[in-house]
């Protein structure tokens, strides 16, 4: 299983932008899959999750302003970014839980077998 983001890039506060995280296999089921992001120096830091029964958990931070969400196909996963601060500044990665009946969705990156390679988001003042 290979995960793609894109989507990433400077924006400006207050902005929106949505990353796109394409699974590049023929036929997947994706139970779970999790957005994380890494600022320099700062640990990986789980932001959204979709669990395999559709439920979907944010970080305190991002609530209200980030939207986790797939496509008919779930092939390709989305982050509807809204309202950026400063703060959401880093590299965002998708992650994947592929092939199992039901997984809750975890904000930990543990978890998680399959990772893209990170798209990177910059938000100014």
């Amino acid at each position: 299983v290979q995960l793609v983001e894109s989507g990433g890039g400077p924006v400006q506060s207050g902005g929106s932008l949505r990353l796109s995280c394409a699974a590049s296999v023929h036929i997947v089921h994706i139970s779970c899959l999790a957005w994380f992001r890494q600022a320099p120096g700062n640990e990986r830091e789980g932001v959204a999750a979709l669990a395999s029964d559709g439920s979907t958990t944010y970080t305190d931070s991002v609530k209200g302003r980030f939207t986790i969400s797939h496509d008919d196909t779930k092939t390709t996963f989305y982050l509807q970014m809204n309202d950026l601060k400063p703060e959401d500044t880093a590299r965002y990665y998708c992650a994947a839980i592929v092939g199992v009946d039901y997984c809750s969705g975890s904000l930990w990156p543990r978890p998680y077998p399959y990772w893209g390679q990170g798209t990177q988001v910059n938000v100014s003042s």
